[in-house]
């Protein structure tokens, strides 16, 4: 879920998809899988599935988006995937799991009485991603000629890696914690669809992609990066719970008159999370990789129409169409424009 900065955000730029146009963009691999497992589902939440009870609402997604992104923009997605969590992220992940738990047995009787409204909500969130299905989703990128890159811990840690390094221009999330891992630019809501499905509220909402620059978001509400971090373990990170009754705005307005958590008065101080040093190492020091390579290659056009048609029931007429957009997309990923590194 990662930290909720936006009350404090300032100085984002919304902006269109075609100002990423030739861009190398580094994706958070897993937040976008959790997308598609979401929301590409049947009218009662069932998932994609082929005929053997696959669920392939995930690789639907992947492809479609990220071949229409090279096609149409020239867009060079990398994608990164998480590997092993922080220790301190169990607690995140044990309570996302009853959640889901909890969703999926929603799911399910809704689904029964057949109150599919109901049903689809709760679906949304019962959303697991597997093993099967990462390495799904990694070999689809191979037989596309998509490079990825498997993180040691965090995906958003080693974009941000991989931003400041100028590998990539620009790491690619939905979460605010990127910025926390220190990216120069953060792209919020890359979509296609300029829309987004609020299950809890049972309404699409219009969504405009945003990029935040980080010096020029730190300058704007007078803070370091590490008094950000210190904001965010106030307010409850993935990795510790926070101060309760401490909002975003409360955090900024205690840590730019005190400075930093070592200094708050003792009885906010001895409410703050115990382990609250080691949650910073994590955002200033994360576990990251050099042993990747950002090349893109050519389609697999024969193994591409054995998975996906053979094996998982796509549509061959539509499998065309993308092989023929890759195809034409080839030489956009290939070549170096003098765009890619360039501010908006």
């Amino acid at each position: 879920m990662g930290v909720n900065l936006t009350p404090i955000i300032v100085n984002k730029k919304i902006i269109k998809i075609k100002d990423l146009s030739f861009k190398t963009l580094a994706i958070d691999a897993n937040n976008e899988l959790y997308q598609f497992l979401s929301l590409i589902r049947m009218r009662n939440g069932t998932p994609l599935m082929d005929k053997e009870g696959r669920i392939t609402s995930h690789l639907n997604g992947l492809i479609f988006r990220s071949t229409h992104l090279i096609y149409e923009y020239g867009i060079k997605p990398i994608f990164v995937f998480d590997g092993s969590p922080p220790i301190l992220k169990k607690d995140e992940i044990e309570k996302r799991s009853r959640v889901r738990e909890r969703a999926i047995k929603e799911w399910e009787f809704a689904r029964m009485i057949g109150n599919y409204d109901t049903a689809y909500s709760k679906a949304v969130v019962s959303s697991k991603l597997t093993k099967d299905m990462i390495e799904d989703a990694k070999y689809l990128l191979k037989l596309l000629g998509l490079p990825y890159v498997q993180a040691p811990s965090d995906a958003e840690a080693q974009a941000a890696y991989m931003a400041k390094k100028g590998d990539v221009w620009a790491s690619s999330s939905r979460d605010y914690d990127s910025l926390l891992f220190g990216t120069p630019r953060l792209i919020r809501y890359l979509t296609i669809s300029g829309t987004e499905y609020l299950p809890s509220k049972r309404i699409v909402r219009p969504l405009k992609p945003e990029v935040i620059e980080l010096d020029n978001f730190l300058r704007g509400i007078g803070i370091t990066r590490e008094q950000l971090i210190d904001i965010a373990i106030l307010i409850g990170t993935d990795f510790n719970k926070g101060v309760k009754g401490i909002g975003p705005k409360k955090a900024l307005k205690l840590i730019k008159k005190y400075g930093s958590i070592e200094r708050l008065p003792n009885y906010i101080k001895s409410n703050v999370d115990e382990n609250y040093e080691d949650v910073r190492k994590i955002f200033l020091n994360p576990q990251v990789t050099n042993n990747y390579k950002i090349e893109f290659g050519i389609v697999d056009e024969d193994r591409l129409y054995e998975f996906l048609c053979e094996e998982r029931g796509f549509s061959r007429d539509r499998m065309r169409k993308i092989v023929e957009r890759m195809r034409q997309s080839h030489l956009k990923l290939q070549q170096t424009s003098l765009n890619s590194y360039s501010t908006l």
